[in-house]
């Protein structure tokens, strides 16, 4: 079992930035991801990529904003954020998925394997 750490959220201002990391001992999987969940909300899709490649996915609501990397030397996956006004707070979830068949259904939070504890992102409005 992979076991993923966030790290480096809290509040931050509308249209400001904030970077989001999580780290794993070994990824060992075809792809990473974020996952978002605001309160009373899905869990929605945010970015992905593969692994071993980084083909990258994001979804169209964090398109231009959002920037998806990964660290193979430091096994981190990052994600750098510009948020925007209608962004409140919410918690933002990395996670791994294991196989190639799952990861074309990757908007769905089921096809994930493993998921981190969760971060919470604030807006500071």
């Amino acid at each position: 079992q992979v076991r993923l750490v966030e790290s480096g959220g809290g509040v931050v201002q509308p249209g400001g930035s904030l970077r989001l990391s999580c780290g794993s001992v070994n990824f060992a999987t075809y792809a990473t991801g974020w996952f978002r969940q605001a309160p009373g909300k899905a869990r929605e899709f945010v970015a992905s990529s593969t692994w071993r490649n980084g083909v990258k996915d994001d979804a169209e609501s964090v398109k231009g904003r959002f920037t998806n990397s990964r660290d193979g030397v430091w096994n981190t996956i990052d994600l750098q954020m510009k948020t925007k006004e209608v962004e409140k707070e919410a918690t933002y979830y990395c996670e791994t998925c294991k196989s190639r068949d799952k990861y074309f259904a990757r908007s769905e939070t089921s096809k994930w394997d493993c998921w981190g504890q969760g971060i919470q992102v604030n807006d500071s409005s």
